[in-house]
């Protein structure tokens, strides 16, 4: 009898154990095994030409607008020159179809004017003196007609000379000269800014800030237009890519929050998730372990706060862990 109720003690006594131990032990944390990944930014020329400087090393931190390399530009800077002198040249065959005259040319006409208006007065007073001395009989029919004409023929030269005037101060060329000059005008301009464009576009820059990952050109080599010369990482394109399995996937929504994770890492990195591949496939190699062998997985692509995602390196392991998504997020996705 005494040893039953030992027994009976004993299995109480382990149920017991058994029940605190299944209440008081903390649940088990999802976590997701992953790797950091970037999208690199390959900056090459957009022209084909030879390169004759390269301005940064591998490693080296650049801002936006920093230059990073630069081409042979002998020929740009001809083409430029010569377009430069072209649209000189039609500007100046413009305004000399909008001139009038030459100064000395216009004040020759206007002196004629004034010779001739003033010829004019003194052929009509001539005029009004003879035929008031015709009425006395002091003067002949005969005069009175040739004062009559000299005052006619004076007021003709005046309008002669007006007309003269006029022309010689309005532009020389005609309108449809006038219209195809600023036509050529107009494309002597353009093939400027072509020039100049084209110069330009031998000293290529950083087209945002980041660190330069690659040098993959050098000096003295003939890069095809749109070769990359430099790989350039900026920040914001380092992402982290996880695997899922499949009966999990389906509860992520693009935006969720997650926590990440890594050896050397600070505590409390966050991300959202930006990406989920619509297709599964089997675990890769990469995180292959004995527990999750042969299982379907999606891959799950998430990004980093912006201020936060310098600390990881490509290449990383990154653990993964789900968040609350009732809790505000510290940022918008990008």
């Amino acid at each position: 009898m005494r040893r039953f109720w030992t027994i009976l003690l004993v299995l109480a006594l382990a149920g017991a154990a058994g029940a605190w131990y299944a209440l008081s032990r903390k649940p088990v944390q999802t976590i997701w095994q992953g790797y950091a990944e970037a999208d690199y930014l390959k900056v090459g020329p957009v022209l084909q030409g030879r390169l004759t400087a390269v301005l940064v090393n591998r490693g080296d931190n650049v801002a936006a607008g920093a230059p990073l390399f630069t081409q042979d530009d002998i020929d740009d800077l001809a083409a430029r020159d010569q377009a430069a002198r072209q649209l000189a040249q039609a500007k100046e065959q413009l305004g000399n179809l909008l001139s009038g005259g030459k100064p000395t040319e216009i004040r020759e006409a206007q002196g004629n004017l004034a010779d001739s208006r003033a010829t004019l007065v003194r052929t009509e007073a001539d005029l009004q003196r003879a035929e008031k001395l015709m009425t006395t009989g002091f003067a002949t029919a005969q005069n009175l007609d040739q004062l009559r004409a000299d005052y006619l023929s004076a007021k003709a030269k005046v309008s002669v000379n007006e007309a003269a005037l006029e022309q010689m101060q309005r532009p020389m060329g005609r309108e449809g000269e006038i219209r195809a000059q600023r036509a050529t005008v107009a494309a002597a301009q353009s093939a400027l800014g072509m020039a100049e464009w084209r110069l330009a576009q031998r000293r290529v820059v950083a087209p945002a800030a980041g660190r330069i990952a690659d040098v993959i050109a050098f000096p003295g080599e003939s890069v095809d237009a749109n070769a990359p010369v430099i790989s350039l990482l900026p920040p914001k394109n380092i992402f982290v890519r996880f695997f899922v399995p499949e009966k999990t996937v389906g509860g992520l929504h693009r935006g969720d929050p997650v926590a990440l994770h890594c050896d050397g890492c600070r505590a409390g990195l966050t991300g959202h998730i930006s990406f989920i591949s619509p297709t599964a496939e089997y675990t890769p190699p990469l995180i292959y372990s004995e527990s999750n062998n042969n299982k379907l997985v999606f891959m799950v692509e998430a990004r980093p706060l912006p201020d936060e995602a310098a600390l990881f390196s490509p290449g990383q392991p990154v653990e993964v862990r789900p968040l609350d998504k009732t809790a505000p997020p510290k940022t918008a996705l990008p």
